[in-house]
């Protein structure tokens, strides 16, 4: 019998989807399927090659603009690779991906969704829906494949589940720098107690309400406890001055964009996103694998990761985050149970386990 494939076909490897595409190729580790990665704009890198843990990477390396429209040249291309060989189905990230894979194949896809509003928008739940039959979709939260299933209500529930994103725990863990070294490496002072948060400078990810629950709750923490924000942005400016005109310049360190961040998360406390409507929150993952205990708002993916009830404030209330930073450091806290969470339901076994037992993948695979 011939080998069997599985085409795995991503919009570009930026950002976190190099990750991603290693998630998804690891499902199949040990599998007798081979999975080759299909990357359709970014241009080749070795490094990114090795990153996807993919049998085989080929790189189309479409410019933007030309996968733009209907994206004829890209369908053509991925056409000619589902014909080199034995495929048995596609698992296709985001809108692109899906679009060309349904008119370049005929083989089952699992279109993979990493964001909210995916389909709220009428053509694209008119495009789902004329491929239905050989179509399902899978979503990285429970609140992404609620989204989902109220966009797309006649869908049976069964072709719209979840797959959490996860982590290689073990790889992971083994790049995290010692504390001691992490905080040398952002310029932290050894002794003090130090709350971390990482992400864009953005509306989005919601600093402003960090810093406003941090200047309210500093009464209440240990003295010399400092807010650390990693990354850059369009808002950093801003946020500097929020934290001057609170009286607290000297307590918030602002990191910069730091290379290969999750290494260092080691160097925080307690870490908190306080993001709006984070789709999943993978940097919650990696403040875990460093041991860690995190704190997120209550909406979006979130609440699905943090294990802990009581680490979960209402979005934008600054006075309810104050509280809970309070009474963290107030009591005694241990990470021991986020990481047992973790491997339990967000690492690569974990998810192999959930991903072969999900009906569209037995379904497809048995196509």
């Amino acid at each position: 019998m011939a080998e069997r494939w599985i085409l795995q076909f991503c919009h570009s490897h930026y950002g976190p989807f190099a990750d991603v595409a290693r998630q998804y190729a690891a499902l199949f580790r040990g599998s007798s399927y081979k999975v080759l990665t299909v990357y359709l704009t970014g241009e080749p890198s070795e490094a990114v090659r090795q990153q996807s843990a993919s049998d085989e990477v080929i790189f189309l390396d479409f410019s933007n603009k030309a996968v733009g429209g209907l994206k004829l040249a890209a369908i053509r291309a991925l056409k000619k690779i589902a014909a080199s060989r034995n495929f048995a189905l596609v698992i296709a990230h985001r809108a692109k991906p899906t679009y060309i894979a349904c008119l370049a194949t005929t083989l089952p896809v699992i279109s993979v969704h990493h964001a909210f509003g995916d389909y709220r928008r009428a053509a694209r739940r008119w495009f789902a829906n004329a491929f239905r039959k050989r179509l399902s979709l899978l979503a990285v939260s429970d609140a992404v494949r609620d989204d989902i299933r109220r966009c797309l209500p006649q869908w049976p529930a069964e072709k719209i589940e979840t797959l959490h994103n996860r982590i290689d725990v073990a790889a992971v863990q083994a790049g995290v720098a010692p504390r001691a070294a992490a905080r040398e490496a952002l310029s932290l002072p050894q002794e003090a107690p130090v709350i971390g948060n990482v992400g864009r400078l953005h509306p989005d990810k919601d600093q402003a309400t960090l810093i406003r629950g941090f200047a309210a709750a500093l009464p209440r923490l240990p003295a010399g406890t400092l807010l650390a924000i990693a990354g850059s942005g369009p808002l950093e400016a801003v946020l500097k001055a929020q934290a001057a005109s609170l009286g607290i310049a000297d307590r918030v360190r602002f990191l910069g964009q730091v290379p290969d961040v999750r290494r260092y998360f080691s160097a925080f406390d307690l870490f908190v996103l306080s993001s709006d409507h984070e789709p999943f929150g993978m940097v919650l993952l990696e403040a875990m694998v460093a041991g860690v205990p995190v704190m997120a708002t209550d909406c979006g993916g979130a609440p699905e990761v943090v294990v802990t009830p009581a680490r979960l404030f209402p979005l934008r209330d600054a006075a309810a985050l104050a509280d809970k930073l309070a009474a963290f450091f107030a009591s005694a806290h241990d990470a021991g149970n986020e990481l047992e969470h973790l491997r339990r339901h967000f690492s690569d076994e974990a998810a192999r386990q959930h991903f072969f037992a999900l009906p569209m993948v037995r379904q497809g695979l048995a196509a």
